[in-house]
């Protein structure tokens, strides 16, 4: 399993930080974000980008990344030179990213190899269980090995479920 250090709120001045905790993997949700930090910090880690990919950022993302969690549209697949997980809205909810399920096989022909997704906002992380093995029958119906799912609330219950990568950002900079 990769536990990805998400860092979209950590100031740059703060990644060192991560690098004395043995942190190597990082995923960045903006591509400047990802830009001005893998400027200053380069191979010290290895680069995911989590966020929304919009397709004319994808130029960014080839050139840094090794692997992104949020694939969700046509013009960006065709674009990106990197795998990818593609971002699955489970729940139909129209404040997040992601593809329906059943729009899946439409991205398969790419170098994409699994699945991710972000459940609904819930009071206990048992909650999203239910999501999480939503998402884990989906990629083994399309036969598709990597899932990142969970984060800093709930990434116990994700890595029960199968999680492959689970993304913690809070829980690495609590006070």
């Amino acid at each position: 399993m990769t536990i990805v250090a998400a860092t979209k709120y950590v100031p740059l001045g703060q990644m060192a930080a991560l690098i004395e905790a043995g942190v190597t993997v990082v995923g960045e949700n903006r591509a400047q974000d990802l830009e001005a930090k893998h400027a200053e910090y380069g191979d010290a880690f290895r680069w995911h980008f989590i966020g929304h990919l919009q397709s004319n950022k994808v130029k960014v993302v080839n050139r840094i990344c090794e692997l992104v969690h949020s694939l969700d549209s046509d013009s960006a697949v065709r674009r990106l030179e990197v795998p990818a997980l593609l971002q699955v809205n489970l729940a139909g909810e129209g404040s997040k990213s992601g593809v329906a399920p059943e729009a899946i096989d439409q991205f398969l022909g790419y170098d994409v190899r699994g699945l991710s997704a972000m459940p609904p906002a819930a009071a206990s992380p048992e909650q999203s269980r239910q999501w999480f093995s939503t998402l884990r029958g989906l990629a083994e119906r399309h036969g598709l090995d990597q899932l990142s799912m969970g984060t800093s609330q709930d990434y116990a219950v994700a890595v029960e479920e199968g999680a492959t990568h689970i993304r913690v950002g809070s829980v690495l900079f609590r006070d």
